[in-house]
């Protein structure tokens, strides 16, 4: 007789899960999604003739295992980009991570040079300002990362934020490559729309429940209620915030969301080559541009540009504070065996990425199959 799953959330962490233990066999599965479509952010929807998504969502990983198991199911194709953000200061636009090359031809090129040399105190960071002040003293901090981590994680302080595991320790002033990531993969899906074949692939021997909320969570005895009927499961693997489970008795876990704004411009491309994203650090609402035309390599005489606004709208980020990890750890620690979370939400961990939900569900089969 086939052991019972139940996933909750039909997100890409969600999918992955299901395509884990399809590969297993020998496993129902039931994954409940209370959108009408499985992928959640990741999903290729359309706008203009454009295909995008919420968000840029290229696959980077630096394990070689992740992406060829993704590139079986999913053709991926290499990508070689660089970011670039615009310093209203200098009304200039500069590579981002910080490029030293950059540095030689800013105005205060002497002042940073002199902050550069004096920088002390890294390893003693405790807080966000801190760690970038002590990584490039405060005139790069100023108009690169102040105002827009501000916008970023809607705060009034970056002290707030205090871990920075997810910062680029090592490469805050980068010398040499202009890639914007030195992860040893990234890449996009060949296909024209995207990663949704995937979620396809990935659930087809699943039974698969779209507009469909889960009423109560009986997660001590891996129970639910749907449509009415309370059911038990084998396992559960959960991929919405740990908190929704246990009916927030620890407090809410508070989430930075966002809202897109999406246009279609008269031209064939707008960026410079190889750019994909421009960050804008200053007063403005939005945080970045993305042209998506670079990530999906659609063929159009126009093109697709994104605004990304930093708003309440949508649980997408989940807060980068100690305080909130460790309420959220106490739901996890609640959970008992052979009930998992994972993903980003599942998780509550902001540098959770597509390839971190693929190696997670990895480690789902590998326990249950030891």
């Amino acid at each position: 007789m086939a052991k019972t799953a139940l996933i909750i959330g039909g997100g890409f962490a969600g999918c992955a899960a299901a395509h884990q233990l399809a590969l297993m066999g020998g496993w129902k599965v039931t994954l409940v999604e209370k959108q009408s479509e499985l992928g959640a952010g990741v999903r290729t929807r359309w706008y203009g003739g454009h295909p995008f998504t919420f968000g840029p969502r290229h696959f980077l990983t630096p394990w070689e295992h992740v992406y060829g198991f993704l590139n079986e199911y999913l053709p991926l194709r290499l990508l070689k980009h660089e970011f670039i953000t615009y310093v209203e200061s200098d009304q200039e636009f500069y590579n981002f991570p910080i490029h030293r090359d950059d540095i030689d031809g800013m105005p205060d090129r002497e002042k940073i040079d002199n902050e550069l040399e004096q920088r002390v105190g890294l390893e003693s960071a405790k807080n966000l300002e801190e760690y970038w002040i002590s990584s490039v003293g405060p005139t790069l901090y100023e108009q690169y990362i102040n105002t827009s981590s501000k916008k970023m994680w809607q705060v009034d302080d970056n002290r707030e934020i205090d871990t920075f595991s997810w910062s680029p320790k090592g490469v805050t002033i980068k010398e040499g490559s202009r890639d914007a990531w030195d992860s040893r993969f990234s890449a996009y899906p060949i296909a024209p729309d995207g990663y949704n074949s995937y979620f396809d692939i990935a659930t087809a021997e699943a039974q698969v429940m779209l507009g469909t909320t889960i009423t109560d969570y009986d997660i001590p005895n891996r129970s639910v209620v749907l449509n009415g009927e309370k059911k038990r499961y084998d396992i559960v693997v959960n991929t919405i915030p740990p908190d929704v489970l246990y009916e927030f008795e620890h407090g809410a876990l508070p989430f930075v969301g966002r809202d897109l704004h999406q246009m279609v411009l008269p031209m064939e491309h707008c960026f410079p080559p190889n750019v994909f994203f421009i960050y804008y650090a200053g007063q403005e609402k939005f945080t970045r541009l993305v042209e998506y035309k670079r990530f999906t390599q659609h063929k159009s005489p126009t093109t697709l540009v994104a605004m990304e606004i930093p708003s309440k709208n949508g649980k997408h980020y989940p807060l980068p504070v100690l305080s909130e990890i460790a309420r959220a750890q106490k739901y996890i620690d609640q959970m008992p065996d052979q009930v998992f979370s994972i993903g980003r939400n599942g998780t509550y961990l902001y540098q959770v990425d597509i390839d971190d939900c693929i190696a997670q569900a990895m480690e789902i089969r590998e326990k249950l199959s030891s």
